[in-house]
Order: structure tokens, then C-alpha cells, then sequence
């Protein structure tokens, strides 16, 4: 089976991150993937380290690291992403698209996530999240005309 696939400490840094999604996004255009599967994929990564930077790592030392895993193949690209917080439940995140949630700040970016990627599951302790996206099946080729 042809994939790329690594495991990177990233820094809350711009250009630690900007590098990291430009490596899967890479990895994603040798694999045949489209520009809107790219541009889906992108914003799911780059939310999950936003969440884990700006919620998971609250309180801890600017320089604090987060792990982040992933694995493009031709079928699909899975996105592990694990800080060194507490933890949390998604469950408890307000609804964002409910009237009474509209003026609230947070869940925004899960709910992003969950309607990009195919899955996405949190380990018990709800640092790490492991997000799927499933290449689209090819559309077929229009008939030619004679």
C-alpha cells in the first residue's frame, strides 16, 4: 500500500504549523486527493491544533508541545492530534447552531470537524482526537461526444 505517514512534536507556532499542513496537504496532492478534499482536511487540522493550543494546553507553558500523527494513503487520511491538557468532553461543548447557543464563542470549530471528516473520536481522557476523511470515489468520465 502507497502512504505517507509521520509523527511531529509542534509548538504553538505559525510557522511549526504552516509547515506540518503543508506536509500533509503534499502528501495528500501525490495521492490524488481534490482541491476540496484538501481544503477540508486543512481546516480540520489546523481547528484541532487551534482547540489544542488555545483549550488543552489553558494554564501550561507557551512552548508546551503537542503530538500530531498522520497517515495519507489513497483511500483516506487519518489525523491524530494530542495535547497535554486535562482533557475534555466534546459531548458538553454547546450545540453552536441551536437559537440559544448563536452568541456563544465555542464549538464552532468541533462542529467544522465533524461535518468535514468521515469520523472523528476522542480517546477517554479527551486530549487526543483522531479525525478520518475518506477520499471521494472518482467521477466518472463524460461520454464523448463524436
Amino acid at each position: 500500500m502507497n502512504l505517507d505517514e509521520g509523527r511531529v512534536l509542534i509548538r504553538h507556532d505559525r510557522a511549526q504549523t504552516d509547515a506540518l499542513v503543508a506536509s500533509v496537504l503534499d502528501a495528500m496532492t501525490r495521492h490524488g486527493y481534490p482541491d476540496a478534499s484538501r481544503f477540508a482536511v486543512r481546516l480540520a487540522l489546523e481547528e484541532a491544533l487551534s482547540n489544542a493550543f488555545r483549550h488543552g494546553h489553558r494554564g501550561l507553558p507557551h512552548d508546551t508541545p503537542a503530538t500530531v500523527e498522520f497517515r495519507v494513503s489513497d483511500a483516506d487520511v487519518t489525523l491524530s492530534i494530542e495535547d497535554r491538557g486535562p482533557g475534555f468532553r466534546a459531548d458538553a461543548v454547546p450545540d453552536p447552531t441551536l437559537d440559544e447557543n448563536l452568541e456563544l464563542p465555542s464549538g464552532r470549530g468541533l462542529m467544522l470537524i465533524r461535518a468535514y471528516m468521515a469520523s472523528v473520536h476522542y480517546n477517554d481522557k479527551g486530549n487526543r482526537v483522531t479525525m478520518i476523511y475518506r477520499k471521494p470515489a472518482a467521477k466518472p468520465a463524460p461520454p464523448r461526444s463524436r
